[in-house]
Formats: structure tokens, sequence, C-alpha cells
């Protein structure tokens, strides 16, 4: 019995270790299976997230596109040198380059007639307005009157005379007599020339009872009116513009005022149109005004319809010429140290390059030193460099 049940045990157990180590060899090896793909998932990972990591390194080491990847782009210009004009800017009034105030020259009267209106062009001895001279219409017949009998009297007075002459050689008229007659010839004569020069003189009174133009030139003002009493009393009738010329009174700061000269051109606008009228000063003031600080530049201009004395305008003034370098305004940074530019260099590393700064216009900031316009100089994102930085220079030509 114990023999049996203890081989049966035995065998029992060789059956059941039989058919458990298949099974287990089995899970083994699945689990082992899973591990190799779970490891293998991870090393893939591993290595993909190992690469971007050691591609920077990489192309670092060789100065490839992943340093540039890095770095910022900005806008640079190579600016030359142009010849750059002072520009001196005001504003003023316009005026009759030379007014003429026109009044009652003769003795006045009536007026009877206004021959112009404001914005008439008149020649010179023009007729403005004339004035009655009913009365002095009659003086000057009388005087032409006189002159005729003055005259007469004379060719009679010359006749005695030439009569005379041929007798004295017979004996019937004495040399004393032809001296008398002579005499009373040249009376005669002489008596003429007054009532001429008398009927002259009333003739000019009476031409001067018109109100003439002395030049040619606009009529700006009329200050008279038909039935109108006047004399040399009355004060300024008309006011003209000699020869329509006008200009431009402008008022500039004492230390513009300093570069403008006689003679530079200008180019005026008036207010409330974009024409532009091409001018000159003529006259700078020699005075400035203690109280603004202000002097007067005339600007001659040509007659035109659309300049209107006592208008207001505006003008730009040549006031010179330089050679420098021109650049926009976002490329000139200020700070404690002054003015400066960053200019990239041949490393392509931003130097920070001080400036002077001159005149500052629609086209730019004049530079007057540091720069000889063969740089390339940072146009935009200056005021975010830093010296010795590098930065991929984007090269633009300039307007």
């Amino acid at each position: 019995m114990n023999y049996e049940a203890g081989m049966f045990g035995r065998q029992e157990r060789l059956e059941f270790t039989g058919e458990e180590t298949p099974r287990r060899s089995r899970r083994w090896l699945w689990i082992a299976a899973a591990a190799l793909v779970v490891f293998g998932i991870l090393g893939i990972f591993m290595m993909r997230g190992a690469k971007p990591a050691e591609a920077p390194k990489e192309a670092a080491a060789k100065g490839g596109p992943g340093t540039n990847s890095q770095l910022p782009t900005v806008t640079v210009a190579v600016p030359g040198r142009q010849t750059v004009q002072t520009i001196v800017t005001g504003t003023g009034s316009l005026a009759a380059r030379r007014e003429m105030p026109v009044g009652v020259a003769g003795e006045g009267g009536l007026v009877t007639r206004v021959l112009v209106e404001p914005g008439s062009w008149v020649n010179k001895g023009a007729v403005l307005a004339t004035v009655d001279r009913s009365v002095q219409a009659q003086t000057a017949e009388s005087l032409a009157a006189q002159i005729r009998v003055a005259q007469a009297d004379a060719r009679l007075a010359q006749a005695d005379l030439d009569r005379a002459q041929r007798l004295v050689a017979n004996g019937f008229i004495s040399k004393a007599d032809i001296d008398r007659k002579t005499a009373t010839r040249d009376q005669a004569a002489a008596r003429v020339r007054v009532a001429q020069a008398q009927l002259s003189e009333t003739q000019a009174r009476n031409r001067r009872l018109d109100i003439r133009a002395p030049e040619a030139g606009l009529v700006l003002t009329r200050q008279v009116e038909p039935g109108q009493i006047v004399s040399s009393g009355s004060g300024v009738l008309f006011r003209m513009a000699m020869g329509g010329q006008v200009e431009l009174r402008t008022q500039l700061a004492e230390t513009d005022l300093q570069r403008v000269r006689a003679g530079a051109q200008a180019e005026v606008t008036p207010t409330g149109t974009t024409q532009t009228f091409k001018g000159q000063v003529w006259q700078v003031s020699p005075v400035i005004d203690p109280q603004t600080r202000q002097g007067i530049a005339r600007v001659a201009l040509s007659y035109d319809p659309a300049l209107r004395p006592g208008g207001f305008a505006t003008a730009r003034i040549v006031a010179g010429a330089q050679t420098a370098v021109m650049l926009p305004q976002s490329a000139v940074q200020s700070d404690t140290e002054g003015n400066y530019v960053y200019t990239i260099n041949a490393k392509n590393e931003a130097v920070r390059t001080p400036v002077t700064t001159g005149d500052v216009t629609e086209a730019g900031v004049t530079i007057t030193s540091g720069l000889n316009g063969t740089e390339r100089v940072v146009l935009t994102a200056g005021a975010f460099l830093n010296p010795g930085q590098k930065v991929i220079p984007n090269l633009q030509k300039l307007k």
C-alpha cells in the first residue's frame, strides 16, 4: 500500500510537472517579448528626443543654419552722400511790394465819374476818377482867346516894322522910329508867350483835377464815389500795387534769419490752396523784435490773381546747401550720451556709432558728422540692439 501510494503520488507529481513547465515557459517568453517591445519603444523615443538637442550643438560647431535661426534680422542700408538743401520755413502776410496811395493832387471838387474798380489793371497816367471842371474850362477858353488877341497884335507890329524898314532907305523914317517899331513888335510877341503860358498853366491845373495813376499797376482799394466832394485834405482815395508786384512778409526766428540772404529762392503757398508760387528774398530785416525775437524776410512775387494782399501764406526758403549723409528718423537713436546710430561691421556685429545731426526735414535727418556714407546703417530696430551683438543684415536701398 505504501509503495503503491508512493508511486502514485510520484506519478502525479511527474504528470503535474510535465504540464506546468511548458505553460510557464511560454508565459516568460511573452513577458520577455513585451519587455523587448517596451524597451525598443523607449529607445526610439530617447533617440528622437536626443536629436533635436544635439542638432543645435552640431550646427553650432559647424556654423550651419541652426546658428542663424537664433540671430535677429535687421534692415540696413548704405546711405551714401547727397546734396541737402537747408530749408527755412516761416509764415506771414501778403502785401503789395510797393504800395502807392493815390489822392487829390489839384484843387479838388465834385467827383463826376470813377472809372476803375479794385482788381483793375491800369497804365501809367490812366484816369481813375474825374472831377467837375466847368468853371476851369471857361477860364481856359478865356486864356485861349487872349492868346489869339496877342498873336494878332504881334502880327500887326511885325508888319509895321517891315514897312518901316523898306522906307528907311529913302529917308522917310528915322532910325529911332525903326527902334520903336522893333520894340513894339517884341512886346507883342512877349504878350503872346505870356498868354500861352497862362493857358498851359490853367490846362495843367485842369488835368490835375483828374485823379490819375502815378505808375502802371493793380488797383487794390477804392474809397471814392461819384458825387463826393474831394480836396487835397480828403486823404487816400485809391491804393495801388506798383507793377502788380506782391511780397510775403514772413516772420522768422532770430536763428533762422541769420541763415537767410537776399537773393535766396523761396516757395510761397497761400492759405487755403495747394498752389505754390516761386519767389525770391529781396530784403532781410536788419532789426530783431526784442519782444518776439523775430525778424522779417520779404519775399518778392510776380503778379498773379491768386496772390491777394492781406492774405496769409507760408514760405519755404532755401537758405543754403551742403553735401551730407541723409538718414530716416527711425535710424537715429538718442540717450544721455547723445545721438547715435548702429552700423554693421564685416563680422555682422552691431557697432554703436555717435553722430551729429543737422536739419530735420520730411526727407529725413541730416548727419553732419560721424558717418561717411559707406557704412551699413541699421534703419529700424536699433533700440533693441546691443553693441557687439551678431545680426543678420537685410540690405535695402534708401528712397
